[in-house]
């Protein structure tokens, strides 16, 4: 082994022994290795918002201020994410790890804590990350990590748009449980998991405080004392090379039920019990080259007891359908568009049963300096049913809402 100079001299006048600094040297190596394989990424998401015409609540929509407007006609620090990550090599017994740390008001939003406080600081995703050579390998994670179903992402860089849709609104959003992830080839993967609770909270737990009712003429023997789990499966078809112009269009859907404290904006869906969360959808590559078409549809079965054992109660529903198209133009400019309809029935949003909110999303992406995500954005939002939006007089006695809003992000 080689040392360095002054470790030689340290050891010439007795200071130190070279076993002992060829042990530490070694020590020294092993994190060095460690560290040479973990990576540091994140970015900055701001924003400038200008709602015309309109007062402060307006936002049915995830991370667009609620309905409170507290991002409405000003200037926004969205969120900062910090990842710390070693990803899975090839290797059959592989390992490693991913931490996704949330800074800023849209934490808050996440709610992925232990507590009932956030306090602008969530923990998006931090799990361990495994392969077990079964077949071609399954990939699990342990921990906190990210819902299986959905078009959009949490992260909006990962987006086409930057508000989200009412899909992305009614999912869920991470879970604390376990996810097995197997490819039987490069055109399909699935998906299996189970986790504490449907909602995000850290640690949850879905206890039933009195025992549950059986289903008629059953036998089964209600217990209280068991924490209640939920369950998710996905699975994605990509369309394989020989395809052509349709290369790598994917289609993909999910399940997940449990139960939760909440997910979502939507009234109901920030109340405790039962969660059905089902998704479908699809990206589509066309002949256009740059062009690319997607399509999502989400439904959700929300209970509105907060008691798992109410097992039976009539619930509420929502769905979200949108439509995308999205084209690269140059290589700095894109264009997106989404359209969306999202229904709320049984009365859970203001107003009239079976509200229905109709909304139209145009953004342009410009990425004129380095590591920097820049967009323009307008989105209008109508409901055919009622005034649900504020206006200037702070009431509310408005079917349309409009947003104007710049976006920067800064990834590094």
């Amino acid at each position: 082994m080689k040392f360095n100079k002054w470790t030689l001299g340290l050891a010439a006048v007795g200071v130190v022994s070279l076993a002992s600094a060829a042990k530490a040297d070694e020590k020294l190596s092993v994190v060095q290795t460690a560290l040479s394989s973990t990576t540091i990424s994140g970015y900055v998401d701001t924003s400038a918002h200008w709602n015309p015409g309109s007062g402060p609540g307006n936002a049915y929509y995830a991370y667009g201020g609620g309905i409170a407007g507290s991002k409405s006609d000003g200037f926004n620090l969205n969120v900062v994410q910090l990842s710390i990550s070693k990803p899975l090599d090839e290797s059959e017994w592989a390992s490693g790890y991913k931490v996704d740390l949330w800074f800023g008001p849209d934490a808050n939003t996440l709610g992925a804590v232990s507590g009932s406080t956030s306090a602008d600081l969530a923990i998006k995703q931090a799990y361990v990350a495994l392969r077990t050579p079964v077949g071609n390998g399954i990939d699990w994670k342990m921990g906190v990590f990210d819902t299986i179903i959905g078009y959009e992402s949490s992260e909006s860089p990962n987006n086409p748009n930057y508000t989200r849709s009412y899909g992305y609104t009614i999912e869920p959003t991470t879970h604390t449980g376990l996810l097995g992830t197997y490819r039987f080839s490069d055109e399909i993967s699935m998906s299996a998991g189970i986790a504490n609770t449907f909602g995000p909270t850290i640690n949850g737990r879905a206890f039933a405080t009195t025992p549950p009712t059986p289903p008629p003429n059953s036998n089964i023997t209600p217990d209280s004392t068991q924490s209640y789990k939920t369950y998710m499966v996905s699975a994605a078809l990509t369309a394989p090379q020989s395809w052509g112009w349709a290369a790598g269009s994917t289609l993909y859907g999910g399940l997940i039920n449990g139960f939760s404290a909440g997910s979502g904006v939507f009234a109901a869906a920030n109340t405790a019990g039962k969660q059905s969360s089902y998704y479908v959808g699809a990206t589509v590559a066309t002949p256009v080259t740059g062009l690319k078409v997607g399509a999502a549809f989400d439904y959700l079965d929300s209970r509105s007891s907060d008691d798992p054992a109410s097992l039976y109660q009539t619930g509420n529903d929502y769905w979200a359908a949108a439509v995308y198209t999205s084209y690269q133009a140059t290589e700095k400019l894109s264009l997106h568009l989404r359209g969306e309809l999202a229904t709320s029935q049984n009365g859970t949003l203001p107003g009239n049963d079976n509200t229905q909110i109709w909304a139209l999303t145009g953004t342009v992406q410009y990425d004129l300096w380095q590591n920097v995500i820049s967009r323009l954005e307008v989105r209008w939002d109508h409901s055919d049913e009622t005034d649900l939006f504020v206006g200037s007089a702070g009431t509310i006695n408005l079917r349309n809402s409009v947003l104007i809003a710049a976006n920067l992000i800064y990834k590094f």
